[in-house]
């Protein structure tokens, strides 16, 4: 009986493997300068809103998402957030936070630019819907670890290839949610924006995206946590922020720090997980 064929070591890859290596080979000798263009652009962007978000006093900040926090959510959630950022300051964790929140707002703004055209296209033609889903699959199922490789070999270390590897992990639920949502508009309101006259674009826009609205919101909302999980596991490339702080406790086994950062992230992923569901029309009021 013949045995079954094994590698002789798993620690290096097989054919699969190596045909990704060759395939980002390839692209690190032809697409330099676009990659290049792309690195300034991302690096430009995260660091402008990052001083932006720096400029302010910090209590003037807390005070303006406790005021938000209280205009889409409630009392309870602006007090919560009020003594939360407040509790993040006196840690010493106010300019981490920021770069961490710098780092989520630019790899969700991206996944949503990129994630909801690409959700709207799958509604409007089959093959496409066809091809997106087994990418999706991939990108949902594959370990976050994994993104950390290629963005590192494309675009070195530090805060852009942390949004590349969170952009490729926190897109799926956006594309999802919005061929969900649209495809989930009744046939009624299909037919009468139709007898109204209404062409193709005419009934995206002011028939079915109004009635996704709400299922869109909750894409716009996953897709914004899962930047804020990933962007906390690329410390391990540089990223910054928060994750630094976590992983510096991990490594200096020093529970304190740790559990400072790991804080600080809930409180920050608490404050954008409710004022991300505020901005969802329909949805119950909820306090933490």
């Amino acid at each position: 009986m013949s045995a079954y064929p094994s590698f002789a070591n798993v620690n290096q890859a097989g054919p699969m493997g190596q045909a990704v290596d060759t395939a980002v080979a390839w692209l690190l000798d032809n697409g330099e300068d676009f990659f290049s263009v792309v690195q300034q652009s991302i690096q430009w962007l995260t660091s402008g809103l990052e001083t932006a978000l720096n400029w302010p006093v910090p209590w003037t900040v807390a005070l303006l998402v406790a005021m938000a926090g209280w205009r889409l959510v409630g009392g309870s959630f602006a007090l919560f957030s009020l003594l939360g950022l407040n509790l993040v300051l006196a840690l010493g964790l106010w300019e981490p936070m920021i770069a961490t929140l710098a780092l989520v707002l630019v790899s969700s703004f991206l996944a949503l630019m990129i994630g909801f055209p690409l959700g709207v296209l799958g509604t409007r033609q089959q093959w496409i819907w066809r091809l997106l889903r087994p990418g999706l699959d991939l990108m949902q199922t594959m370990p976050a670890f994994v993104y950390l490789i290629p963005a590192v070999m494309l675009f070195s270390t530090g805060a852009v290839p942390a949004i590349m590897a969170t952009l490729i992990f926190a897109m799926p639920p956006i594309v999802r949610l919005t061929v969900l949502g649209i495809n989930q508009v009744s046939d009624d309101l299909v037919e009468a924006g139709r007898s109204f006259g209404c062409n193709d674009l005419q009934l995206l826009w002011m028939v079915q995206l109004p009635s996704a609205f709400p299922t869109v919101m909750s894409g716009v909302n996953q897709t914004i946590m899962l930047s804020l999980s990933m962007v906390v596991i690329t410390s391990m490339i540089g990223g910054g922020g928060l994750g630094d702080v976590v992983l510096r406790g991990i490594q200096q086994l020093d529970v304190g720090l740790g559990f400072e950062g790991g804080i600080a992230v809930v409180i920050l992923a608490v404050i954008l997980d409710r004022l991300s569901q505020g901005l969802s029309p329909g949805r119950p009021q909820r306090t933490p």
